[in-house]
């Protein structure tokens, strides 16, 4: 079988104030998204990865879709800061500076969903919308365990530390099975070669005993974006209660159960195309448009470039488009936006949340 073309990305690096590299990404057209780090990701994989390129190509029809490798993972560098949540919380503001994001929707999944959930508390200017998937307020080690639970925790980490990284080594499987136990053969092995890329088992252990110690219940009562929050109703990896628990402490939070037995919804469930939907009608209500009417999808590429300070030629380069097509669709923008030349299109399209 032929492997499929990668997804059109572009790649930068900044970089945290310990120095460490920080890899980052934007894909798709649109108002601003960025998806907070979550587990092993790896930003060169998930373009070609069966389980996250769907994703991309999908939220990427509405969103200019940011995401990133955490310090450690995939291409980015690492340190000696330990991980958690302040190491997250940092990582997210260091690509929020480097995009030059005046203010974004973020999108927290998982154990990326409690330091989206930090920062939006920590800088209510920057975050128009909060959107959470399979999250939780706090981690298990922060719960009420026994005993035994509290040693199954331990031998996971201890399956970790032993046979973490090797190709079709059972420990990838092994969580794999937890959060996709209805992933299509494909899926499964993108998962698992994701786990498998994105670090060694030093930082694997470190990353996985870091989520069950993440506690955001001081901070949460502050955030004051429209917040909404999904969880697989037969999630388990994460249970559904603790969604339920964290919706109810975010000040006006809507909350949304999804028909699947998958942590993450795939592609090719319904569960999949209900939460690209919703979440789009939701981050997407007042976002990218003008006067209530909203743009076409032609639109929404003609100002996303024009956000980013692309010219002309760029623009069309980008969209295979003929510089005079560019130039007349530009020329009708600036005539609906009420604005007179380029200066004042960027500053607009930033304003209506493009990027």
């Amino acid at each position: 079988m032929s492997t499929p073309a990668a997804l059109r990305q572009e790649l930068r690096f900044t970089h945290l104030p310990s120095g460490a590299r920080i890899a980052w990404a934007r894909s798709g057209h649109g108002p601003a998204l960025l998806r907070a780090g979550h587990w092993m990701t790896h930003l060169e994989y998930d373009a070609v990865s069966a389980m996250f390129r769907p994703w991309l190509e999908r939220l990427g029809q509405n969103f200019t879709v940011y995401r990133y490798d955490e310090r450690g993972c995939g291409l980015s560098g690492s340190d000696d800061v330990a991980a958690g949540l302040e190491s997250s919380v940092e990582e997210i503001a260091a690509v929020v500076a480097a995009a030059g994001l005046p203010r974004v929707a973020l999108l927290g999944i998982s154990g990326g969903a409690a330091p989206a959930i930090a920062y939006a508390a920590r800088h209510p200017e920057r975050v128009s919308h909060l959107v959470l998937l399979g999250g939780y307020s706090h981690g298990l080690l922060c719960r009420q365990l026994s005993a035994e639970q509290r040693a199954y925790l331990q031998a996971q980490a201890q399956l970790i530390e032993l046979g973490w990284g090797v190709r079709d080594a059972p420990v990838q499987q092994f969580f794999t099975s937890t959060m996709i136990p209805d992933g299509a053969p494909e899926q499964v092995a993108a998962l698992n070669e994701q786990q498998r890329r994105s670090c060694d088992a030093a930082r694997a252990v470190s990353l996985f005993r870091s989520r069950l110690t993440l506690d955001v219940r001081a901070e949460i009562g502050r955030v004051q974006c429209p917040t909404l929050v999904f969880h697989a109703d037969g999630d388990a990896a994460v249970g559904i209660e603790q969604g339920r628990e964290l919706a109810a402490a975010i000040p006006g939070a809507r909350f949304e159960s999804l028909r699947t037995r998958n942590h993450v919804p795939l592609a090719g469930e319904p569960a999949f195309e209900r939460f690209c939907e919703a979440m789009t009608e939701f981050v997407g209500a007042g976002a990218g448009t003008f006067n209530g009417t909203a743009f076409t999808p032609r639109e929404r590429e003609l100002l996303a470039l024009v956000a980013r300070g692309c010219d002309n030629l760029q623009i069309a380069a980008q969209l295979g488009l003929a510089e005079k097509t560019v130039r007349n669709g530009l020329s009708s923008l600036y005539t609906r936006l009420g604005v007179e030349g380029r200066s004042h299109a960027v500053v607009r399209a930033r304003e209506l949340g493009f990027s």
